[in-house]
């Protein structure tokens, strides 16, 4: 056991130095070789990890309709995975700023996706149960190892816009899965949405592992904050036990805690509608699977340019101050709400709802799931940031799901043989999280970004 634990710790090792090289045009050419690369293999990887932990929420309704699983029992299963990932973002957080964020990208990405493999075999709540929370665990290890590699290769002025290019991932990955994964069970088999996307991720994980870099220095480079010629904060360094203190600074920050709060509230919304806005709009709407996951698909590829634009505008306008952006985003989040649950049930309206939504979630998903928590925690303590705010987010998407499972399950009358659902009580439980979420958002009004 002794022998595989440090074979372990050695893989996973952070990479070494290099002799610096002098050369300024060298320098030059590699940073923007590789951060072109680092951008692009996080983006990627990140988004394709999505069909692996999205895969439930396409499936949901052939497993009920085949009496594979009970409305509640998919809770269950839906449950463990955030549970799963928020103590597994937690950990692997504080454990990344250790590592060599390439490989633990990677080794990740590749667990996921045999996970999802497995599940495509395998319909047994028990072992459903152990997987999907296993699954959240290794997922754990990718929004961290991102967010080291966007601190270690874009600087503190640059960094919104770029971790908005990041966030736009998530949408990528959610407008594969509910349209792509969709079409797949629709003409193939609920096993299909998950041995397709998994055998999808292992491929992604390789390709991921050849264009990350660990961070500048292991190159022999300088670091982004020297090559930017911007200042930097010189009371801390990336010796283990500064870092190990840096983390533990990190539980004192009351800022952080009232952001974790927030994204944990904002978690309750963006999960139900990822998890439950399927079936919502074949029961409730009357579409078709592919018609549901098409409406669905519109927010996320809204949000591709919501996260961008978020990023953006926080930067350019407001001097990396998120809080002005993120009333203004988080007003038009609600109102998308109100339209999609309220409003005609269109199939323009909805789109129009959906669009809004999808822009407007995207971007505080940005901030609030980790830009902001980020933005001031130190730098040498990123990944403990991103899990710290972890925990608390899916925390919140976990016990979204065991309560709108229940909510929803305890709605269903049966007349003449039909199954009939009312979400009513679930929207609410789904509208007023948005609301709690974007005033605690407002607390923190003065709080700005630091390197």
């Amino acid at each position: 056991m002794k022998i595989i634990i440090n074979y372990i710790l050695k893989f996973f090792k952070a990479g070494g130095q290099k002799p610096p090289i002098k050369d300024k045009n060298e320098i030059d050419n590699l940073f923007s070789k590789h951060r072109k690369e680092v951008l692009i293999a996080i983006i990627f990887s990140y988004g394709f990890a999505y069909t692996c932990r999205l895969a439930l929420s396409v499936v949901k309704k052939p497993l009920i309709d085949n009496e594979i699983f009970s409305i509640t029992e998919l809770g269950l299963v839906g449950s463990s995975f955030f549970y799963g990932y928020a103590f597994g973002k937690f950990f692997n957080g504080f454990l990344a700023d250790h590592v060599n964020v390439k490989k633990f990208l990677s080794f990740g990405l590749i667990i996921s996706g045999i996970i999802n493999i497995i599940m495509g075999s395998v319909p047994s709540l028990f072992f459903w149960v152990a997987l999907w929370g296993l699954n959240g665990w290794f997922q754990g290890f990718g929004a961290p190892s991102c967010a080291i590699s966007l601190t270690n290769w874009f600087s503190a002025i640059e960094r919104g816009r770029y971790y908005g290019l990041w966030s736009s991932s998530h949408s990528i990955g959610e407008g594969l899965t509910f349209i792509g994964t969709a079409t797949l069970v629709s003409f193939f088999s609920w096993k299909a949405g998950f041995i397709g996307p998994g055998i999808t991720l292992i491929i992604v994980a390789f390709i991921a592992y050849y264009f990350l870099q660990d961070h500048p220095k292991t190159l022999g480079l300088p670091s982004i904050s020297n090559w930017r010629n911007e200042p930097v904060n010189k009371s801390y360094t990336n010796s283990f036990s500064d870092i190990i203190k840096s983390q533990f600074q990190i539980i004192k920050i009351r800022s952080i805690w009232i952001i974790g709060l927030s994204s944990a509230t904002m978690y309750i919304t963006r999960y139900a509608i990822n998890s439950w806005g399927i079936l919502y709009l074949q029961e409730a709407k009357g579409f078709t699977l592919i018609e549901a996951g098409s409406l669905i698909g519109l927010n996320t590829f809204a949000g591709i340019i919501g996260c961008i634009a978020y990023g953006f505008i926080s930067d350019k306008y407001f001097e990396a101050r998120r809080p002005p952006v993120t009333f203004l985003f988080g007003l038009l989040e609600i109102g998308s709400l109100l339209l999609i649950f309220f409003g005609s049930p269109s199939t323009l309206t909805l789109s129009i709802g959906f669009i809004i939504y999808g822009f407007t979630l995207s971007g505080l998903l940005a901030v609030l799931g980790g830009l902001f928590a980020v933005d001031i925690a130190p730098k040498n303590a990123t990944g403990a940031a991103m899990g710290f705010i972890g925990i608390f987010s899916y925390l919140g998407a976990a016990f979204q799901e065991n309560i709108s499972s229940h909510l929803i399950e305890n709605s269903i009358t049966v007349i003449g043989g039909e199954t009939i659902y009312n979400f009513d009580d679930a929207i609410a439980f789904w509208v007023s999280a948005s609301v709690v979420s974007l005033l605690l958002a407002l607390s923190l009004w003065k709080i700005q970004a630091k390197d």
